[in-house]
């Protein structure tokens, strides 16, 4: 037994909603043996095509493969790729009522083409943002969430910057999240982290972290022990991890630091560092939905923060091991802590 079976034999059925940019991952995989004489670029011979959830339907797919019950909140185009995204995430037992289809954008496509495990290329599909009022969101999203809010243990918003995630969105998930005392865990994509409000946790990488800290202004920074903008060593990290995380009145800030492994900040706490886990670095992609999938769920199941972030570093020690942005398993994750 693990010290953690305790906490990941609760993952079961733990109810999780997912709110975010949902996005349908695409992957082309062939070989290249002769270059193009149109242009000097690679011929792959396409052997395999694919798809699997990906943006903030990724993070859901993380979450169901660990045992939760996952409902998520997102919009999809009026298009096949719109259909297949809503087959992969129903396949994959992800509850798809809070998915709604918008005839004025197109489904967000993102296609990787994969020849002898390199990456040659990737083709993004996607709508700019728009300005002003969602109507759709205000019609269709918001009275969704406001009918099933308050049957979630927590609450997940995976922000990847298309538009799903904007204040009318959060100001609705605050206030039923304070009644109802629910978890609300952020994966941010705006540099002023104020945009969230006072949220459960955010969980930034290294680079978002950093412009999050430019984001403050030179005052606060001074009123926050915030002693520069940058995350290059322990001790910046350390003053300048915990000034943001009181900057920003939250429970718990948890930074992502890639090979270097990630640090907790928590209110009246030593920052808590965690070494990395990964044995070998294969992709990144995916790896930050696969922390805070873990991490939110972690919580829920009754971890403190220490052993949620934990067990979520473990968690994506598996997942950079592995070629594109694929969910963790459970029996890996236990492998995975087992090994420790």
């Amino acid at each position: 037994m693990s010290k953690y079976d305790s906490i990941i034999s609760k993952f079961k059925n733990r109810s999780v909603l997912v709110i975010g940019d949902l996005v349908l991952d695409q992957y082309i995989k062939g070989t290249v043996s002769r270059i193009s004489p149109e242009a000097p670029v690679p011929i792959v011979l396409v052997q395999e095509t694919f798809y699997t959830p990906g943006g903030a339907a990724n993070v859901a797919n993380n979450l169901v493969s660990l045992g939760a019950k996952v409902t998520v909140v997102g919009k999809v185009g009026d298009d096949i790729e719109g259909q297949t995204l809503k087959k992969e995430l129903t396949k994959r037992g992800i509850y798809t009522q809070g998915v709604f289809t918008d005839s004025a954008i197109p489904t967000i496509l993102k296609t990787r083409i994969i020849a002898q495990h390199q990456q040659v290329v990737r083709v993004d599909r996607e709508s700019a943002l728009k300005e002003g009022k969602d109507s759709f969101k205000i019609s269709k999203i918001l009275p969704f969430l406001r009918r099933h809010i308050k049957e979630f243990k927590a609450i997940v918003i995976s922000d990847y910057g298309k538009g799903m995630v904007d204040l009318s969105l959060l100001n609705e998930v605050h206030e039923v999240a304070r009644q109802n005392k629910v978890l609300v865990i952020v994966d941010p994509k705006v540099e002023d982290l104020r945009f969230y409000g006072q949220v459960s946790s955010i969980t930034p990488n290294k680079k978002e972290a950093e412009l999050a800290l430019k984001a403050v202004s030179e005052e606060a920074r001074k009123a926050f022990g915030i002693v520069s903008t940058k995350l290059d060593t322990k001790e910046h990290i350390e003053a300048n991890g915990q000034g943001l995380m009181k900057y920003l009145g939250l429970d718990s800030l948890l930074i992502t630091l890639g090979e270097h492994g990630m640090y907790l900040f928590e209110p009246n706490k030593e920052p808590f560092p965690i070494a990395t886990r990964a044995q070998e670095v294969f992709d990144v992609s995916g790896a930050g939905d696969t922390v805070i999938s873990v991490f939110a769920l972690s919580l829920a199941a009754g971890a403190n923060r220490r052993q949620a972030a934990d067990i979520a570093n473990h968690a994506a020690g598996v997942v950079v091991g592995k070629m594109g942005a694929v969910a963790i398993e459970l029996a890996e994750l236990k492998a995975a802590i087992k090994k420790q």
